[in-house]
């Protein structure tokens, strides 16, 4: 699956410009499930197994990841962005980035900028940085130089190599969620036992819009969620600080600011770690959220549980996850499939 995740990640897809990504994916699942795409543009497949089951089971996960759109073209010919998702300014300053010509597909690389150190004040100094203080460098030499190669609305993503970390971890973008996309297309080469749904989802990063139309389309019973989350196992964090730790499992979630989860499923999915001796964890804070927050309170109401890889640096050019977590949350995600059926 690592070598899933890579091909994965090098694709580039903020969202609400998923395509590249959807593209792959259908290239990987088109020989084994039926699949549709919704005007949002998420991608529904559907896998048939040996039975067909009373009730409807919805895994997913999302395609898009965090990046920039380029809002106005300055005289030196540098380019204003905002950020598409939610983005720490601190991690981008000096980053390389590639910029995609939405008319041409030609991309411009560039550098993140800010104002020389130098001339900024005191008080200056000691703030954190804001997005609009910063600007894309991509060589123009002035306004009219830079609009023959940009436009208003283009997209920009961080530039960032797939590597091994150690010997046991790996760093690259776009981690969330092509981690959860992998695990996937995985199961979906799987023979699975019972009719399941696969849902890739597009717009989670901007409000969990592609899951609030998508959910509302398969009108499942069950969901599980595929995420990546936070961990904050480093140096100076402490006790529920942490969040969760890379090394120890999946991190199944009770409650985070979207979703208040299945009690049942949170328990049935410690019950099936602890049968097949897998790791796992929980949240130890109430932050963030992800698809679960449109889908459990879509139509009648759906049984939810997340599922979710614990990875440092989150929503920057270098996430950090532990191959072991993978494929763990992976044989976790495999056996509660079929449990929840079963419920």
């Amino acid at each position: 699956m690592k070598e899933l995740l890579k091909e994965l990640c090098a694709v580039n897809g903020v969202s609400g410009d998923e395509q590249d990504v959807r593209d792959f994916i259908i290239d990987k699942i088109k020989d084994v499930c039926e699949y549709s795409i919704d005007p949002l543009g998420s991608l529904i497949c559907f896998k048939k197994g040996k039975k067909t089951p009373e009730k409807k089971l919805m895994i997913c996960a999302h395609m898009d990841e965090v990046g920039f759109i380029i809002t106005a073209v300055r005289s030196d010919g540098t380019l204003c962005f905002g950020a598409v998702g939610g983005i720490d300014p601190a991690v981008i300053i000096g980053r390389q980035v590639v910029v995609k010509n939405h008319y041409t597909g030609k991309k411009i690389y560039g550098v993140v900028g800010s104002t020389a150190v130098h001339n900024l004040t005191k008080e200056q100094r000691e703030k954190a940085p804001k997005m609009s203080g910063l600007y894309i460098d991509i060589g123009a030499e002035n306004k009219e130089d830079a609009e023959k190669l940009v436009n208003l609305g283009d997209n920009a993503y961080f530039v960032s190599e797939f590597a091994d970390l150690g010997d046991k971890r790996i760093r690259s973008k776009a981690i969330d969620d092509r981690a959860g996309c992998a695990m996937m297309i995985s199961l979906l080469h799987e023979e699975l036992e019972y009719d399941t749904y696969f849902v890739f989802n597009v717009q989670e990063e901007i409000g969990l819009r592609g899951s609030t139309a998508s959910a509302f389309a398969v009108a499942p019973d069950y969901a599980i969620v595929l995420e990546s989350t936070t961990a904050a196992d480093i140096d100076g964090a402490s006790g529920a600080k942490r969040v969760c730790e890379l090394g120890k499992g999946p991190v199944v979630s009770f409650m985070d600011r979207s979703t208040m989860y299945d009690k049942e499923l949170y328990r049935l999915a410690f019950d099936i770690a602890a049968e097949e001796k897998l790791p796992c964890q929980t949240k130890t804070m109430i932050a963030g959220g992800n698809d679960a927050g449109a889908i459990h309170i879509s139509g009648r109401g759906v049984r939810t549980i997340a599922v979710s890889l614990p990875c440092r640096y989150l929503h920057s050019a270098s996430s950090v996850i532990e191959t072991a977590d993978l494929d763990s949350s992976y044989a976790l995600v495999k056996k509660l499939a079929q449990r929840i059926i079963e419920l």
